[in-house]
C-alpha cells in the first residue's frame, strides 16, 4: 500500500511528535524533513568556517543520504538556525525534492512532516494536516527541549528565534510555509499530546477506510 500523510506547520507546534506517533500507529515510515535541511546546513557551516556557501550547500544536498540524518547534534539550536538559512536556497530545495518524493511514495505508507509537504513535496497526499499553536506555547515547548543543554537560555530568546524563523519560512520566495487549501487545521495550543495524536489518527483512519470502500 502506498499512502502518504503530509504534516506541515511552524517550529515547535507538535508536528514531529504527531508524525512519529502516527507512523507508529499505522506502521508507516516517518521522515522529519527538517532534518534534511539541518544536516545540509550543519555540514555547510562546518565546511566553510561558519559561512554558508550556496554552491557547497547544493552539492551537500545532492549527496545526502538517510545515514546523514543520524547525527546527534541535528536537534540543537545551531542546526535549526542553519536549516532555516539553507531552506531559503532554491537550489538546495530542488536538490532534496526527489529524496522526499521517493520516501513519500514508498511501499507500506509514509508520514512526512515539514513546512511545504502538502503544498510542494506531496500535493497529492492522501491526508494533509497543518499543525500550529500560539507563539507563546511553541516557545515554552522549545525552551523545555533546549534548556537542559543550555541552562542560560531564556524563553524570551527562544521566542525571538521562533519569530525570526517563522518570518524567514513564511516570507521566502520558494516554497514558503503555508497551509494547503485542503489541509486539515490542527491547533495544539490547548491540546495534550495524546489528544492531538488522537485527532490525527482518527482522521487518517477515516481516510484509509474511505479508500477501502
Amino acid at each position: 500500500m502506498r499512502f502518504t500523510v503530509a504534516i506541515d506547520g511552524p517550529a515547535a507546534a507538535g508536528k514531529g511528535t504527531i508524525g512519529r506517533a502516527v507512523a507508529r500507529e499505522y506502521g508507516f515510515a516517518h521522515l522529519d524533513t527538517g532534518l534534511l535541511y539541518r544536516a545540509v546546513g550543519l555540514a555547510a557551516l562546518e565546511a566553510s568556517d561558519g559561512v554558508i556557501d550556496p554552491v557547497l550547500a547544493e552539492r551537500i544536498a545532492t549527496e545526502l543520504t538517510e545515514d546523514d540524518l543520524a547525527r546527534p547534534d541535528l536537534r540543537g539550536s545551531r542546526a535549526a538556525r542553519a536549516a532555516s538559512k539553507v531552506a531559503a536556497l532554491p537550489r538546495v530545495r530542488a536538490a532534496l525534492l526527489d529524496f522526499q518524493r521517493r520516501f513519500a511514495r514508498r511501499e507500506g505508507g509514509a508520514v512526512l512532516d515539514g513546512r511545504d509537504i502538502g503544498t510542494v513535496i506531496c500535493p497529492e497526499a492522501e491526508v494533509k494536516l497543518f499543525v500550529t499553536a500560539s507563539e507563546e506555547t511553541r516557545a515554552a515547548r522549545r525552551h523545555a527541549e533546549l534548556s537542559a543543554a543550555d541552562p542560560a537560555l531564556t524563553v524570551g530568546q527562544v521566542l525571538a528565534d521562533l519569530r525570526s524563523r517563522d518570518a524567514r519560512d513564511s516570507q521566502r520566495a520558494d516554497a514558503p510555509l503555508r497551509r494547503a487549501d485542503d489541509a486539515v487545521l490542527l491547533d495544539t495550543t490547548e491540546l495534550s499530546i495524546d489528544a492531538a495524536v488522537a485527532e490525527a489518527t482518527a482522521l487518517i483512519r477515516a481516510r484509509i477506510e474511505q479508500g477501502r470502500d
